[in-house]
């Protein structure tokens, strides 16, 4: 996807908050993968795709969608509008 280091951190930063919120029990760690690296790209204005992210990570853009909308919402995190 070509991201940068920023949005890595970023996304391991949301993902450990989503499991201290046990917002990860039940949730396949790969779409709650690919989630947080969509919100993280979204934040720092890196946008991909839902279906680009979705494709590396071998899930689908249902499951993006729908762990996108669980983690901002949950961890109140504020995406930039598009």
């Amino acid at each position: 996807l070509g991201l940068s280091g920023k949005v890595i951190k970023k996304a391991i930063e949301i993902l450990d908050r989503a499991k201290a919120r046990g917002l990860t029990a039940g949730k396949d760690p790969a779409g709650l993968a690919a989630a947080a690296v969509y919100t993280a790209a979204q934040i720092y204005e890196e946008r991909r795709t839902q279906k680009d992210v979705a494709q590396v990570a071998g899930v689908t853009e249902v499951t993006v969608r729908n762990r996108y909308k669980e983690l901002i919402q949950y961890l109140k995190i504020k995406v930039p509008e598009q």
